[in-house]
């Protein structure tokens, strides 16, 4: 009697779409409908539920980002600094001479951090200073360098290509030289990193001119 009541209370569902005349059931498109309004009415209908979309964030600014300067806001910007440069350049001709040049040039800024970097491994220092050496300082620098071999490809003219593939090889044979005297220590009667005897010995010094 139990098992009977069992199967009596045991229904089966029929969740097929169609019946067996090809036709739609009903059942099945009342069903369909439902599901439909549920997409419809989802606010976030093409992400799952919990999950961040994140294309969506990476396509707006954030909210506190200040806009960015107009077109005509940037020419007058420019407009203003050249003619203060030039302002600037008569009052030191007349105190250095016609023959001072202040333009940056991509030399000059890559013989910056070429010299910064040679300070920061303790192979240069400033006039009556002592060598310092600061060898992440020098490690950032040198990446620095690296940075702008890679984003300028193509953009260069030759001289100042073979001047920048030149100044990275010097920095980071310097910085080899460098990181593995440390390594190995300091030798009795030997001075370290940044001593007379590492600034002079030549291991850096046919390194590119710097204008």
């Amino acid at each position: 009697m139990a098992k009977r009541r069992e199967e009596e209370s045991f229904t089966v569902s029929d969740r097929r779409l169609f019946s067996t005349d090809g036709e739609l059931r009903p059942e099945a498109d009342s069903a369909n409908e439902a599901s439909m309004r549920l997409i419809t009415d989802d606010p976030q209908p093409t992400a799952i539920r919990g999950v961040e979309n994140p294309s969506a964030e990476t396509a707006q600014p954030p909210a506190d980002a200040p806009p960015p300067p107009s077109a005509e806001q940037q020419s007058a910007q420019a407009n203003a600094y050249q003619e203060t440069n030039r302002s600037m350049d008569e009052a030191i001709s007349k105190e250095m001479g016609p023959g001072a040049d202040l333009e940056v040039t991509f030399e000059r800024f890559l013989g910056s951090l070429y010299m910064t970097a040679l300070m920061q491994l303790g192979l240069a220092h400033e006039p009556n200073g002592q060598p310092r050496l600061d060898i992440i300082s020098a490690r950032q620098t040198i990446d620095t360098v690296g940075l702008l071999a890679d984003k300028t490809k193509g953009n260069l003219t030759s001289a100042e290509q073979n001047f920048l593939q030149n100044a990275l090889y010097e920095l980071r044979m310097a910085y080899l030289e460098v990181t593995n005297a440390l390594a190995r220590g300091p030798r009795p009667g030997a001075a370290g990193p940044g001593g007379p005897s590492s600034v002079g010995s030549g291991s850096v010094g046919s390194g590119p001119l710097i204008r």
